[in-house]
């Protein structure tokens, strides 16, 4: 691994993004890494038209983790009136559990604080992810005891699951 850089997403990486999010989340790949959902959800997690718009939209902005200009982690970031919300955080399988996830979450909340000065940071966490909310926790999010449905329009996948909906969690910055 090279000298890991930081920087906003454009129109040019929505296809590299989009396969990145897709391999994290879904498939045998995924189970390579400690995020996959693959055991709680199937199908696509998302898709060039909502990889795009999230790039392209008004106080939306995706942050791509680069390393010899390969994208090897990004992570969507989007200011909520006087809060931001932090979600698809998500690095190349292979390489997790090796610094980075933590790497780019500090480059996130820098990138976030320069932009839009939000007060907390907000994410939501399949309930049942108790690992990935612990790693959320040592970051310094915190669980707020609001939770949020699962969407059932199939934008995020089928579930294997009935059960299924988010915990919320807030840092305050």
């Amino acid at each position: 691994m090279g000298e890991l850089s930081f920087r906003p997403a454009s129109a040019r990486d929505v296809g590299e993004i989009t396969r990145l999010v897709n391999l994290c989340y879904r498939g045998d790949v995924s189970r390579q890494g400690w995020t996959s959902e693959a055991d709680l959800l199937e199908g696509e997690r998302t898709n060039e038209d909502e990889i795009r718009s999230l790039v392209e939209r008004e106080g939306s902005v995706i942050l791509a983790c680069v390393d010899r200009g390969e994208i090897i982690g990004s992570v969507h970031l989007e200011r909520e009136d006087r809060d931001c919300y932090l979600g698809l955080l998500v690095v190349r399988p292979d390489l997790q559990a090796g610094g980075i996830g933590k790497r780019l979450m500090a480059a996130a909340e820098k990138f976030a604080l320069d932009a839009w000065s939000p007060r907390r940071m907000r994410m939501t966490v399949i309930s049942t992810r108790v690992e990935l909310i612990a790693f959320y926790e040592r970051r310094g999010y915190r669980r707020t005891g609001r939770t949020e449905p699962f969407p059932d329009d199939g934008s995020h996948g089928t579930p294997r699951t009935q059960d299924l909906h988010f915990e919320v969690l807030e840092k305050t910055l």
